[in-house]
């Protein structure tokens, strides 16, 4: 009887099936949030990246456009910098040979003078003295004119009043029939141009006497 059930438990344990136990694979694990790509987001990708690539491309040519212009513009720097110096030394050149010969005209007519003043002393011993002072006389009179001709003209006196704008004193004297400062003696004519004062008159003044 035992080995009857014995023969049975073994047919039993023959006829049993093994089954093995295949572990399911391990999905990856993604970040929450994270959503897996797809094929549309891989064309996004590229759509992007040929977006960036264009813009790229427009900074450099905007970065060459302004190198161009910023060359262009330093170059008519430099142009405009070197008239500027140009001008200014043409400028300083032409002052300076205005005032060496601004006044030639005046000169050419002051030398014509001159001549009359040379033939006045080369016919001083032919003629008499009266014919020499007329002679000088004339002349005078000539450079009169002309210094008249160039605003130049001699300060009048307006009475014997000293006036220091007009008037440098060279010598003065105390006296006691002046209140005031007098000009007693005229000692050099002073001369204006215009209105402006060219030659102070130096004169000898007389100052009330001190008590």
């Amino acid at each position: 009887m035992n080995k009857k059930n014995k023969n049975k438990s073994d047919d039993k344990e023959n006829n049993k099936i093994e089954i093995e136990y295949i572990p399911e694979e391990k999905q990856e694990e993604k970040p929450e949030g994270v959503k897996p790509q797809t094929e549309s987001d891989e064309k996004g990708k590229e759509k992007t990246t040929e977006k960036d690539k264009k813009e790229i491309e427009k900074l450099k040519k905007k970065i060459k456009q302004y190198e161009e212009e910023n060359k262009k513009l330093k170059e008519q720097y430099l142009r405009e910098a070197a008239d500027k110096d140009n001008l200014r030394k043409r400028t300083e050149k032409e002052k300076t040979e205005f005032f060496k010969y601004a006044l030639s005209d005046v000169f050419r007519e002051i030398i014509s003078i001159l001549d009359n003043f040379d033939r006045a002393l080369e016919k001083k011993e032919e003629s008499n003295k009266k014919h020499f002072r007329e002679g000088i006389e004339l002349i005078y009179k000539q450079l009169q004119n002309l210094l008249k001709k160039h605003g130049i003209k001699p300060i009048e006196l307006e009475g014997d009043k000293f006036d220091p704008r007009f008037h440098e004193a060279l010598m003065s004297e105390e006296s006691g029939e002046v209140k005031e400062p007098t000009v007693s003696e005229v000692i050099q004519k002073g001369y204006m141009i215009y209105q402006r004062l060219l030659r102070p008159t130096l004169v000898k003044v007389t100052v009330p006497k001190k008590k």
